[in-house]
């Protein structure tokens, strides 16, 4: 790296690191597919530690700018990063778009779990499933809702597609806080728990367009 750089003294150093290095990479000082410096060349460059190293580059990834390959190192993806981050622009959004895209991603997840699901996949959302019914007969709203995104996490997970189960996780995420303040009891949990389990069913069996049905009468109904 050409440009000089100097200790940091700022107590949010991994930003501050992120921010030094996407200034570098923006600039067109690093050439796409170039590789970044090591980290023990990164540490004593910034005059930072290790982890502050790993949770920069960890930002830079999230901007779109680098990708890590492991055992290789830390290559140029991009010399444009991402106007916004993804998790923040989740956080922003409203409601009804971000529940749009977790019924849409829940549609499809489902139709690949019939189609990859293991035994053991099956093992977690059954027990999940039984929490949320179990959760939504004693009206505990907080710990139904859990219930509820682990047993369609683990219906992701089942996909097999880890992309789609990022996605998911993160979008659920989002919306728990806004699921809190839209319910305000468990009634319509009990309500589609038979909807659910037909869900279940139809990934035991292996039926990809069961799943999907059943996952659309989910998602019409908790709209």
């Amino acid at each position: 790296m050409n440009t000089q750089i100097h200790p940091l003294k700022r107590r949010n150093l991994a930003d501050e690191v992120a921010g030094r290095l996407q200034q570098v990479i923006c600039s067109s000082q690093y050439s796409v597919g170039q590789q970044l410096p090591t980290e023990p060349e990164l540490m004593q460059q910034f005059g930072v530690g290790r982890s502050t190293i790993r949770e920069a580059v960890r930002l830079l990834v999230n901007a779109g700018l680098v990708r890590v390959q492991q055992g290789l190192g830390t290559f140029i993806m991009s010399q444009h990063a991402m106007a916004e981050p993804l998790a923040q622009r989740l956080h922003r959004a409203h409601y009804q778009d971000l529940n749009e895209v977790r019924l849409l991603l829940e549609v499809k997840i489902a139709e690949k779990a019939a189609q990859n699901r293991t035994k053991e996949d099956l093992a977690k959302m059954r027990a999940f499933l039984k929490q949320r019914y179990e959760h939504a007969k004693a009206n505990n709203i907080d710990a139904c809702m859990q219930a509820d995104i682990n047993f369609h996490s683990s219906v992701a997970e089942a996909s097999g597609n880890e992309i789609m189960v990022d996605l998911y996780k993160t979008i659920a995420t989002h919306l728990k806080q806004s699921f809190s303040e839209r319910f305000a009891d468990t009634s319509s949990f009990l309500e589609t728990q038979h909807l659910h389990k037909s869900l279940l069913q139809s990934i035991a069996d292996k039926d990809p367009a069961q799943a999907l049905l059943w996952s659309t009468r989910i998602s019409t109904h908790t709209k």
